[in-house]
């Protein structure tokens, strides 16, 4: 967009280095903006006062009432700096005249981050760092598994899912995949932004995929047709000794389940770098508070389920991508409304 005045764009729960790239790159957007670590509440929704657009993070949900209060300040457009949406009722903000847009980020540091989380399970890799920060130095009781022996299932083949494919080839196994394309943007174009290749394995039914596949990966979005979208009947599917891994969204897996299914043996282990029920326990010192939430206490004490706090995506890369794309997600918001 093209204007002789700058575009003013409140930026809400920014840490020290996001708030550090808003000041870098938004000059040279012509924008002028207003940062702080709160995430958007009723009690700050002043902050955004006479400007039009809002940049906000994923680790905090908006509220309805928020959502009311933003709209009487005159926020009409919520950028998230997050690919899922799942922290704000779309549908109540369309209500309140609020649009809401997300951005994307280089898929490669998740891609990367679930590579060797699946790495870490297939041998066994939290019960050996265990052992040896207590110099017990004996090998694990069970031998790990190499990868080109095994069959992995990607569910989800956007832009994450399709480059953990890529990666997976080098590994020489058998991989199979789920679109999912009811739920995945852009599942089905010929390439995604960077034009990388949109080769994502064999296409199979989710059905087959569970019954066939060593390692399980999530990648699919949150949305009502996934949630749960490995349930206990699914689970119970799988083949037996599976691992699964997660690095989508922790809702994707009904956990209830999943913990029954690892204390009975049914599954050979997990790696989540998300969970259910992680909002208020993730990205909080909670070393010496009380956390309500059974089954991620029960997934910690397991040696074969290791536990990440959602920081798949947390690179430097991707942290200038979300800054950026916020940015011109607002600008061009802006524009749009300009030439309405």
């Amino acid at each position: 967009m093209t204007s002789s005045e700058p575009v003013g764009i409140t930026a809400f729960g920014c840490g020290q280095d996001e708030a550090a790239q808003f000041r870098e790159l938004a000059p040279r957007f012509g924008v002028t903006p207003t940062i702080t670590e709160s995430a958007v509440s009723e009690d700050n929704v002043h902050l955004a006062s006479g400007n039009r657009c809002i940049s906000v993070g994923h680790k905090a949900r908006i509220t309805p009432a928020t959502l009311r209060a933003l709209s009487r300040v005159g926020v009409s457009y919520i950028s998230t700096r997050s690919i899922g949406c799942d922290h704000i009722d779309v549908d109540y903000a369309d209500r309140v005249g609020i649009s809401v847009g997300n951005v994307f980020y280089s898929p490669d540091g998740v891609a990367d981050y679930t590579v060797m989380m699946l790495l870490m399970a297939v041998r066994h890799a939290k019960s050996t760092v265990r052992r040896a920060d207590v110099h017990d130095y004996r090998l694990h009781d069970v031998r790990g598994k190499e990868l080109r022996d095994l069959t992995v299932g990607v569910v989800g083949t956007g832009r994450i899912g399709t480059a953990v494919v890529e990666r997976l080839r080098a590994f020489g196994c058998r991989i199979l995949a789920y679109g999912n394309r009811a739920g995945a943007s852009n599942a089905s174009s010929a390439s995604d932004a960077s034009g990388a290749s949109r080769d994502s394995g064999d296409e199979v039914s989710l059905d087959e995929l569970l019954r066939s596949s060593d390692v399980v990966t999530l990648h699919a979005p949150l949305n009502s047709q996934t949630r749960h979208l490995l349930d206990r009947e699914r689970i119970q599917r799988m083949k037996p000794g599976a691992f699964v891994v997660n690095t989508g969204r922790g809702a994707l897996i009904d956990t209830v389940a999943l913990v029954e299914a690892l204390e009975d043996g049914r599954l050979g282990g997990v790696a989540l770098d998300v969970v259910e029920g992680e909002e208020g326990v993730f990205y909080a010192d909670r070393r010496h508070a009380h956390i309500d939430s059974k089954p991620l206490l029960r997934l910690q004490e397991m040696p074969n389920a290791f536990i990440s706090p959602h920081t798949a995506y947390y690179t430097d890369r991707a942290l200038s991508d979300t800054v950026e794309h916020s940015i011109t997600n607002c600008l061009e918001f802006e524009s749009r409304n300009q030439h309405a």
